[in-house]
């Protein structure tokens, strides 16, 4: 069955970077859109980032614009999200996801998900 793994994720001090991975088993990668969904306790779900398939288009949350980076290989079946100038509002926990060809900021339409890798902002 379809595997979506992240990791990456970590405790990180304001204003630090991190990169998360996305592995992808038993799909043809290069077929899917990725994205990127947060979720913090107590909120919904948010829409990070997105991928095509060829990486040609990428779309980004309000919130994240000009400070996250998504980026991926197929030939690895990974995505990334590289994030920079991370604040503590970034804390969540992060969901890769995938759904065949267009990318979409809205969650019910991703097929696939992630476990989640947790990322905590400290001040």
């Amino acid at each position: 069955q379809v595997q979506l793994v992240e990791s990456g994720g970590g405790l990180v001090q304001a204003g630090g970077s991190l990169r998360l991975s996305c592995a992808a088993s038993k799909l043809t990668f290069s077929r899917y859109a990725m994205g990127w969904f947060r979720q913090a306790p107590g909120k919904e779900r948010e829409f990070v980032a997105a991928i095509s398939t060829n990486a040609v288009s990428t779309s980004y949350g309000d919130s994240v614009k000009g400070r996250f980076t998504a980026s991926r290989d197929n030939a690895k079946n990974t995505v990334y999200l590289q994030m920079n100038n991370l604040k503590l509002e970034d804390t969540a926990v992060y969901y890769c996801a995938g759904r065949l060809w267009t990318i979409t900021r809205a969650p019910e339409a991703y097929s696939y998900w992630g476990q989640g890798t947790q990322v905590t902002v400290s001040s």
